[in-house]
């Protein structure tokens, strides 16, 4: 079905009414989110005090239970704008002032005073005509008319782009809900800004390391995000396990570089690299909680990144780099030109996999003591008494039918599944000393 037009005007009031009554939908899924600044929406204040024209507002007309609602496909920053001025509904608490410079008056106006003071520009305010076009037809043809009509002024980032395109997507849908869990760490670590978050660079970025995780590792950012994010072959099963791999290795990244925003590995070309080596390191059961070794894996990501910044800084003055610099200008080649291409992705997580992989043990692959095991244990142990655990001792009789094998060493912390690394426990003691 084609796109059908009708080309009109309404009144900013006609606008409130809508608005009040419910039959203005300015969040529909394809919408990007509000990235117009204080001064964008006081600039518009000013333009319709003063009688200048404005854009026409894109409406997509639709039907639901209840009557005729309108999706507003274009105009979204200047209706919210208006709605904010005027102090409607939720939008009331975000009001502001605006300098109308009316006679060279350079006093603020909000919506309040402007009535008392000025009640026929206030009149004029409510009746100004805004320019409409009205459309209906198929969805697609809708969405693809946001992305061109958005194409210039604020462009639509491609993450942007992808949301119009896609917002039904349980992927995008996932990756949303995961740049919610972490957004205020992206944002207090400075790897995305709160406008980029809003302008769907998050969602880009979660959808990156999610796709990278359903590959099995690095993946080219080239590679068409828009077929993975639109691939039903993804089903929920699969989308779910990834959502908890990706949520369970950030959380191991924001305990094990808890301060990331003073080094390098804040940008996003090097986050990415550190979140899939440490998603790599978690695959291979390399244990990641060992705090003596996370803070040595700090300083080296913190020598790293200011050796990098220092031989950028060194060849800018045309000074060229020393033999013991070699690595650092290995890494500097990767985050310069095509810092996404799969080559150089490779080549960072190389060079950070050298870095970290030899600080950590990995688990052993066998956590059950087998039953040879256990009969060698029980047979070679005089006592046969539960030592108890860390800080509570316990001395309990053991007999064949209550006793458990306890790894000494924790195998979540890397403890081997060996006679050497056991002991004879109670099971409530076993139970109780997890993994310390």
């Amino acid at each position: 079905m084609f796109l059908q037009t009708s080309y009109g005007e309404r009144t900013i009031n006609d606008f409130l009414l809508l608005f009040k009554n419910g039959q203005i939908n300015l969040n529909p899924g394809f919408q990007r989110r509000s990235v117009w600044s204080r001064a964008d929406r006081q600039r518009l204040i000013q333009s319709i005090t003063a009688k200048y024209p404005l854009p026409s507002v894109f409406l997509y007309q639709r039907l639901q239970k209840g009557g005729v609602v309108y999706d507003v496909v274009d105009g979204k920053q200047r209706l919210e704008t208006i709605l904010m001025f005027t102090r409607q509904g939720r939008f009331s608490r975000r009001a502001f002032e605006a300098k109308l410079g009316l006679d060279g008056d350079v006093n603020r106006y909000d919506w309040k005073s402007l009535r008392a003071r000025h009640p026929e520009l206030y009149d004029a305010f409510l009746t100004y005509k805004v320019q409409t076009a009205e459309v209906t037809g198929d969805l697609a043809e809708i969405v693809d008319l946001f992305v061109r009509i958005n194409s210039t002024g604020k462009p639509l980032t491609s993450g942007e782009k992808r949301n119009a395109r896609f917002y039904k997507s349980p992927f995008l849908k996932a990756a949303n809900g995961l740049v919610a869990k972490f957004q205020r760490y992206f944002v207090n670590q400075q790897i995305l800004s709160e406008t980029q978050i809003d302008r769907m660079k998050g969602t880009e970025l979660v959808s990156e390391l999610l796709m990278s995780i359903h590959h099995g590792g690095i993946i080219n950012k080239k590679t068409s995000l828009d077929r993975a994010i639109g691939n039903e072959s993804v089903n929920l099963n699969t989308l779910g396990r990834l959502s908890r791999e990706c949520t369970a290795t950030m959380n191991l990244v924001r305990r094990m570089f808890p301060d990331l925003k003073t080094t390098r590995f804040r940008n996003s070309a090097d986050f990415y690299s550190l979140f899939m080596i440490v998603w790599e390191m978690r695959s291979h059961h390399f244990v990641l909680t060992d705090r003596k070794r996370n803070k040595t894996a700090v300083l080296l990501m913190k020598r790293l990144s200011n050796s990098v910044d220092e031989l950028r800084d060194q060849l800018r003055k045309a000074r060229p780099a020393k033999s013991g610099q070699r690595l650092y200008a290995d890494y500097l080649l990767t985050v310069q030109g095509d810092t996404d291409s799969s080559a150089n992705r490779e080549r960072r997580a190389e060079i950070l996999r050298g870095l970290l992989i030899s600080l950590f043990e990995r688990k052993d692959e066998k956590r059950t003591f087998t039953p040879e095991q256990r009969r060698l244990l029980w047979n070679n142990d005089e006592r046969k008494t539960c030592p108890g655990r860390p800080g509570h001792p316990c001395g309990k009789q053991l007999t064949w039918e209550n006793f458990t094998v306890d790894h000494i060493l924790a195998h979540a912390k890397g403890g081997s599944t060996s006679l050497r690394n056991a002991q004879l426990m109670c099971r409530s003691c076993n139970s109780g000393k997890r993994d310390r």
